[in-house]
């Protein structure tokens, strides 16, 4: 698909980390296992769109640092199945075909990206979700692509951003109906991000993290490393500095 990072699809995620404990609960929607964290009698809210790795220890302290300011939600939208390990690198046929495949079915962002305003709905009629006011959403690589999707015309979010996002697409920047923030990695494509720019009519974010590899901010930052964490703390500081301004 267009865009689509290399290292999206080649570079396995970072499995050892010092991450802390989830301090979030687990609850269900539509079906999908969901991490909920964050301020209780919160009024506004942040759906994520993990990557294709699923549930990730740096994924769900992320969400927690979010968590310090908004009620947070992370579905399973892969429902148990998200990319193999195994398939990284995909160095034979066998493993080439089953990321592909993966892209194509369970990962296709259009599905994904026609089931959220469903699971934004479930989530407002919940009883201890009746205060919330205002939904953003949040995307990490693949789930970048689903911000796109999800925040044009009639979106249920009143604000959005898109780290290390895979398949930038300027075209979707045109149909924008809200702001967005995107914190592109060195393993984003220049020219993409720049037209995406060039077309967002919305009020909007660009920051570049040029030192860090696609997915810092999600199962890829190697927490270990100290100035991985640096950026990786900078850009939820960014996420909550931004959404501070447009919720």
């Amino acid at each position: 698909m267009h865009g689509h990072s290399a290292a999206c699809c080649t570079v396995p995620p970072v499995t050892a980390n010092n991450s802390p404990p989830a301090q979030g609960a687990w609850t269900e929607v539509d079906g999908m296992k969901t991490y909920v964290t964050g301020q209780p009698e919160g009024k506004e809210a942040i759906l994520v769109i993990y990557d294709i790795f699923g549930f990730f220890p740096q994924t769900l302290q992320g969400a927690d640092i979010l968590g310090q300011k908004y009620k947070v939600f992370v579905p399973d939208w892969f429902e148990g199945k998200p990319c193999d390990l195994s398939w990284h690198p995909p160095d034979t046929k066998e493993k080439e075909e089953k990321l592909g495949n993966f892209f194509q079915t369970t990962g296709a962002p259009p599905k994904t990206a026609q089931r959220v305003p469903k699971v934004v709905d479930l989530l407002k009629k919940m009883p201890e979700n009746a205060g919330v006011q205002k939904w953003a959403v949040v995307g990490y690589c693949w789930g970048g692509k689903i911000v796109a999707l999800t925040t044009q015309e009639g979106t249920p979010f009143k604000a959005g951003a898109a780290c290390h996002p895979a398949m930038v697409d300027p075209s979707d920047a045109r149909g924008a109906a809200v702001p967005i923030a995107m914190l592109p990695s060195k393993d984003e494509n220049n020219e993409d991000v720049a037209g995406w720019e060039k077309e967002m009519k919305q009020k909007h974010l660009v920051k570049w993290y040029p030192d860090q590899v696609h997915g810092f901010m999600a199962a890829r930052a190697d927490l270990t490393d100290a100035n991985v964490r640096k950026n990786y703390e900078d850009g939820y500081k960014t996420l909550l500095d931004f959404f501070g301004q447009h919720l």
